[in-house]
Order: structure tokens, then C-alpha cells, then sequence
């Protein structure tokens, strides 16, 4: 898992789904320094899971690239 980069995502919209094109993921809920702490989320076999923190549903979408989110703006940039 070293090799991968965990893409992150947030919800500062306030969407009430986020389609997201990974399987495994963190939820930071709000862009920092807003964030609560970052959650690892893994699907496994399911296509939908809510972040026990800000209650956000993510919903796997086949059609975006892993890390990939709609509405894109959803997108945590330079998590380092």
C-alpha cells in the first residue's frame, strides 16, 4: 500500500452524495483547518458507505478514474 496514494476527499459543498472512483479512500469532511480526523473508508464488496463523522455518502461510479470524484471540486489537492 506504500506505492499507493490513498486519495482523499471532502465535502465543503455539502453535497448529499459524493460519486467517488475509488474502492479506498479518507474523509476529511471539510477542507483544513475545518477537518475532522481523516477517516480510512473501504467499499469491499458494496457500492455506498457514509463517513461516520460527517455523515457524507460516497458512491462508487465505475465511469470516474480512481481518485476521481463528481462533483470534482470534492477533491482534496496536495494531501501530503
Amino acid at each position: 500500500m506504500a506505492d499507493n496514494i490513498v486519495p482523499h476527499f471532502h465535502n465543503d459543498a455539502g453535497v448529499p452524495v459524493i460519486e467517488i472512483g475509488s474502492h479506498e479512500f479518507m474523509c476529511v469532511g471539510a477542507n483544513p483547518p475545518f477537518d475532522h480526523p481523516h477517516v480510512f473508508l473501504d467499499l469491499g464488496n458494496d457500492n455506498e458507505i457514509i463517513c461516520p463523522y460527517c455523515s457524507t455518502l460516497y458512491r462508487y461510479a465505475p465511469d470516474l478514474a480512481a481518485g476521481e470524484a463528481r462533483p470534482p471540486e470534492c477533491v482534496l489537492k496536495d494531501v501530503a
